[in-house]
Parts: C-alpha cells; structure tokens; sequence
C-alpha cells in the first residue's frame, strides 16, 4: 500500500495540484497559501471527527517528545507551499519541476546520513548518476537555483521529520495545518483581498484548495511511514516529470538544453534502481534480513 500512496500523492501534485493554483492566477501566492491552510484545516478537522466517531482513529497519546517534530514539519510545509505558489504563479513551473527532481537527492541524503538507511551497489550508482545530472546542469546554467534548491529542502526536511514522528497521517496533517492556522487568520483579516470572494467559480476554487491540499500530504505521510525513504526519495521523480510535462506541452516554457541533459542522466538513474529493486524483490531474504523488518522495505 505504500507505493500505492506514494504515487497517488505524487500523481495529484503534478498534474492535478498546478492546474488548480493556475487557476488562480488573479490571487496572490500568500492569499492562497491563507485559504488553503483555512480550507484544509476544516477538511482534515471534519475527516478527523468522522473517523474518530467510527473509532478508526487512534490519538497519538500520551504525547512523546518526538511530537515536537511536528512543529519543523508544519514551518516547512508551509515555507514549500509558498515557494511553490511562487513558482506556480509566476510562471516557473520548470523551475518547481528542477527543485522537485533536486529533492529525492536530498532526501536520500538524510536516509543515509540521519536514519542510516543502507544502499545497495546499484542504488549507489543510480544515485549518482542522477546527482551529476543535476550538478552539470547547474554548472552549465551558471547560477545556483535558489528556488529549486529551497523546495528542495524544504519538503526533504519535511518527509524527514513526518518518518521519524510515525504518527498518523491524518493527525499529522491536522495538527500541521492548525499550528499554521492564527497566521493564515492574521493575514486573511488584515490582506485587502477578500476571503471567499463574490465570485462563485473563484470561491469554489479557494474552497477547494483544502480538498486538493490534505489528501496528497495525507497519502504522502502515509506512504512516509511504510516505505524507506530513499525509496520514497527516488519515487518522487514521478511528480517533477509531470510538471515538466505540463509546463512544455501545456504552458509553453522552453527546455533548456542543460536541463535535458539533466533529465537524460536522471532517467537513466531511475532505470538503473527499478532495475535493482525488481532484482531484489526476487530474491530469498538472507537469515540476517528476517529479524531486521526495515531490511526488506524497498
């Protein structure tokens, strides 16, 4: 069910999320990113209560010390929710596009070095083939994309934070959205633009945006927590690719030529590890693997 999840919320931030904030191109990034913390907090809160009714919910409690982790994970949801309306709204989706195929390097990164999550050869190799993708296409470009490289960040720190918490997707994600609540309320009442304007395709729209918010990063916390997260990591390549899709082919940006040779050495990485993991999907567990449960997530 992992990967289930994981391409679901992949899937839902390529393709589905950009279209809906385009749509909403006559509001500021910050106006949006307000009305989207306010609209899922009502749509994770009413899921939370429906659940919890139905005893299918479970609270995290007694609260552990690790909970406080979710603090780092809601100041940096919301830090790459904004960065990414920038983008969205500006007209850079190539630049989203580059910070998300950056990320799963990062996130790798602190697999390796904060869990001490183990590589096989291949996906070693897989790895660095696609870190010298993108390191030649920032040399070739000649300047450090600062946006690319902070979504990149900031949603590696974030799937960091959410696998070592391990609580519930669903209350994870509430309890982010309402510790960003008062500053989205703050903004919304003193911004000159209207919440919930008269418009009804407009309201509609910023409605929504709780809808189109909670259930990728629901789906995305409770892929976190069954996967390992350089598979996780490596997975995310999938939503990059659909936005660079629909900013070619929908949008009419320009591929630079660094950036398809970037694009070129990075899908040669995703051969080699898909390769690598049906491999070993194949093989017996070695007796040490049989007492290590982590051992055998791919």
């Amino acid at each position: 069910m992992g990967l289930v999840y994981a391409l679901a919320a992949y899937l839902s931030w390529g393709l589905l999320v950009p279209v809906h904030f385009r749509m909403l191109g006559a509001y500021s990034p910050y106006h949006i990113l307000s009305e989207r913390i306010v609209w899922s907090s009502v749509f994770a809160g009413a899921l939370a209560l429906i659940l919890a009714a139905r005893h299918r919910l479970n609270l995290p409690l007694p609260l552990r010390k690790r909970h406080a982790l979710l603090l780092l994970s809601a100041a940096m949801i919301g830090v790459n929710w904004l960065l990414y309306l920038y983008a969205v709204s500006g007209g850079h989706l190539l630049d989203a596009s580059l910070g998300y195929y950056i990320n799963p390097l990062v996130s790798v990164a602190f697999g390796r070095v904060v869990l001490g999550e183990r590589l096989r050869p291949a996906q070693a190799v897989a790895i660095g083939v696609a870190a010298t993708g993108v390191a030649v296409a920032v040399v070739w470009a000649g300047e450090l994309p600062l946006m690319s490289l902070s979504l990149a960040v900031s949603f590696a720190l974030y799937g960091l934070a959410r696998k070592i918490v391990g609580v519930d997707a669903l209350v994870g994600f509430l309890t982010e959205t309402l510790l960003l609540l008062p500053a989205a309320i703050v903004w919304l009442v003193l911004s000159p633009e209207p919440f919930l304007p008269a418009a009804p395709g407009d309201r509609a729209l910023l409605m929504l945006t709780g809808l189109t918010t909670a259930l990728p990063l629901i789906w995305f916390a409770a892929a976190a927590v069954r996967l390992r997260l350089t598979t996780l990591g490596l997975l995310q390549y999938v939503a990059p690719t659909c936005l660079l899709v629909l900013s070619v082919l929908v949008y009419g940006e320009r591929v630079e030529p660094h950036r398809a040779l970037m694009l070129a050495l990075i899908w040669v990485a995703l051969a080699l590890y898909t390769i690598d993991a049906l491999r070993f999907r194949r093989l017996p567990p070695p007796a040490a693997a049989r007492s290590d449960p982590d051992a055998m997530r791919v």
